[in-house]
């Protein structure tokens, strides 16, 4: 039997968050989540602002939905920074919550797109 699609791989443009406006979420390049498989497990990235890091992802099931939490370790300016989050997909947006561990955190959403070609090369 095939394996089911994972909704949650792809890039993500953030569209929204609750703690930073869109000129900050855009600052240094488009803001997004991107996620992918890589050697069978889920990984990712992301960016807002001068935040950035890698994700070390799992998918959850709670209350018959699905949902993907992850642990982050990047910067925040320039200083080293980690934290944790999640997200789901409702229909065409991702949504979830960004935490910056022992700093602020964020509801988001973001919608799917293709990344922009800056960025496909990363």
């Amino acid at each position: 039997m095939p394996r089911a699609r994972n909704p949650f791989i792809g890039y993500w443009k953030i569209t929204r968050m609750d703690e930073w406006d869109s000129a900050y979420i855009d600052l240094v390049v488009p803001g997004f989540f991107e996620f992918e498989r890589e050697d069978g497990r889920l990984m990712g990235s992301f960016q807002f602002g001068t935040v950035a890091g890698w994700l070390d992802c799992r998918i959850r099931s709670a209350g018959g939905e699905s949902y993907v939490e992850w642990s982050w370790e990047g910067h925040s300016d320039t200083d080293p920074a980690c934290g944790r989050g999640w997200a789901r997909v409702e229909g065409e947006r991702l949504v979830g919550r960004l935490f910056i561990h022992a700093s602020d955190d964020s509801a988001f959403e973001a919608s799917r797109q293709n990344p922009p070609p800056s960025q496909r090369q990363r």
